[in-house]
């Protein structure tokens, strides 16, 4: 998909709007929730009501490369979500824990 300059792809492959750090798929999230482009500058007020009326029209222009894209950064996270390993709190609770004793020199 050829991007339009408000749009920049990361070596990664995300494509964020151009000096921010939101993600097309963000945005389409949330239009696609309902959101409306003044909700969605609300949401994201570094983005001015023009840019997201431009990427919003892009990704409706683009909509089935759009779609795949989303749905490839969808199925990404929930793979990451996959491999992650559950906190053990209790683990944390006792590395604190000692972190935060004092620690006593051991003589020489």
């Amino acid at each position: 998909m050829t991007l339009p300059d408000f749009f920049t792809q990361t070596p990664e492959g995300e494509i964020l709007l151009t000096g921010h750090r939101i993600g097309l798929s963000h945005l389409v999230h949330y239009y696609r929730e309902g959101y409306s482009p003044e909700m969605l500058v609300c949401q994201y007020p570094t983005l001015s009501l023009p840019l997201v009326h431009k990427a919003i029209a892009f990704a409706l222009e683009h909509a089935a490369e759009v779609d795949a894209y989303v749905t490839g950064c969808r199925a990404a996270l929930d793979q990451q979500s996959r491999q992650s390993q559950p906190l053990d709190l209790d683990a944390l609770r006792r590395r604190a824990e000692s972190s935060s004793q004092p620690q006593v020199p051991t003589p020489v």
